[in-house]
């Protein structure tokens, strides 16, 4: 599977690209500003970046400069701007290409493929298999579905470990109670909120050195929870 990194403070747009691209068979990772998202790109495994220039922390064209200067993968930079010194300036520090936005989602996807079939075809590399997870000392192994923090092996029930892959496929994206129950329950969830409560606590204590003051999975107040990345 192609793993996808999308850097991107607008949380709409954020949610657009991730959804369109997991429908269509990617797996995605968003990051909400510039230093997490070359923290990110640097030390992550991806195929393919979708970077926003507009960004927190460091502004799209400093990202797209370090990260050419670490990775070839192809970098889609995504801007409202129309100026077209922005887009030269882009292309001048190693972006593959540009998408303006409002753009088409559909576009959108007919452009990571098309950048990945040809990124492919001259360099003669598939795709990587994605098969770990690893943020801090959390480990989750895709293929085995074994799990660890730091030497520990961690033994997790079918929908503990369920809850965990989704959030930490899913890094700093806050979800309610009610998402986590449809994405990871596939269920409607009227009337349910403390299945997930539960379940978050449970992962906490086998996870977290402190499960008081836990540094993985976190409560975002009067939002839901989140995996943060580290």
């Amino acid at each position: 599977m192609r793993h996808i990194l999308i850097i991107e403070d607008d949380g709409d747009i954020a949610s657009i690209e991730r959804d369109y691209l997991e429908l269509n068979g990617y797996q995605v990772e968003v990051a909400p500003d510039g230093s997490l998202g070359l923290e990110r790109g640097l030390h992550g495994e991806f195929d393919l970046i979708l970077l926003d220039l507009m960004l927190p922390g460091m502004d799209g064209f400093s990202v797209c400069r370090r990260l050419r200067e670490a990775t070839d993968i192809p970098i889609l930079m995504v801007t409202a701007r129309q100026e077209d010194i922005d887009k030269i300036r882009g292309l001048g520090l190693g972006a593959d290409d540009y998408i303006e936005k409002p753009f088409s989602p559909s576009v959108l996807v007919a452009r990571v493929n098309a950048h990945l079939a040809r990124y492919e075809r001259l360099t003669g590399r598939s795709p990587r298999p994605r098969s770990e997870l690893r943020v801090g000392e959390i480990r989750l192994n895709m293929d085995t579905r074994r799990v660890f923090a730091g030497d520990r092996e961690v033994d997790l029930k079918n929908k503990e470990y369920e809850l965990l892959l989704f959030l930490m496929l899913h890094l700093d994206m806050v979800f309610s109670r009610e998402d986590l129950y449809e994405k990871v329950w596939g269920l409607d969830a009227v009337g349910d909120n403390a299945t997930v409560a539960v379940h978050i606590n449970r992962l906490r204590e086998k996870l977290e050195r402190d499960p008081g003051h836990p540094q993985y999975i976190q409560t975002v107040w009067g939002a839901g929870y989140r995996f943060r990345a580290q």
